[in-house]
């Protein structure tokens, strides 16, 4: 069973690892976008650890709920109201209950990801974070390690798509051959889970 801990370990983890890959994630950023995903992701992910330290939330559902309203508060652009909402409609999905089942986690992730289409009318294959996310709900079911694997795969395949939602849509064909760095950046918040699952 997942507690409030895990959920924390793993937002612990993604911060430290968007810290890690910030400049990358701008770099990826920069032929396709504005060049700040990595400081925008950075700043947000600081405010969540800083909120989760000071309100110390007690349930799986209010860690992700926290964090999601964190996200959008503090993250420039659309990366902000996306993951914010990745995290809340999860966090929602969950409800109150004092631990969940990693089924039950995969079923709330797969609402969060629903939403987060809906909200940015992303689908596979349209070169956006959703390309990371869809196949690692996919895999969740049958282990963390395997979503990591999914996302990562993920997040490479949009190298050769052409982007048909986001910023990176405006520039058409020059899109092709640049990873999505919103992709990338989902699969860096997949991997959090295999590394608080191991500590």
């Amino acid at each position: 069973m997942l507690d409030a801990a895990f959920f924390r370990r793993w937002l612990t983890a993604t911060a430290a690892s968007v810290d890690r890959e910030a400049e990358r994630l701008t770099a990826l950023d920069s032929p396709i976008g504005d060049a700040d995903h990595g400081s925008n992701l950075q700043r947000g992910f600081t405010a969540v650890t800083a909120a989760m330290e000071k309100e110390d939330p007690q349930t799986p559902g209010a860690v992700l709920t926290l964090a999601g309203r964190q996200l959008i508060s503090t993250v420039g652009g659309a990366s902000g109201p996306l993951y914010g909402t990745l995290l809340r409609r999860t966090g929602k999905a969950l409800g109150d209950a004092g631990e969940v089942s990693e089924t039950e986690f995969a079923e709330a992730l797969r609402a969060g990801v629903d939403a987060v289409m809906t909200l940015g009318g992303a689908a596979p294959g349209d070169k956006t974070m959703i390309d990371a996310l869809v196949p690692a709900v996919d895999a969740l079911g049958d282990s963390f390690v395997a979503a990591r694997a999914a996302a990562e795969e993920g997040a490479l395949a949009t190298t050769p798509l052409q982007a048909r939602k986001g910023r990176a849509s405006y520039l058409g064909e020059r899109s092709i051959g640049h990873q999505d760095p919103g992709a990338t950046s989902s699969a860096l918040l997949i991997a959090g889970l295999a590394e608080a699952v191991d500590e």
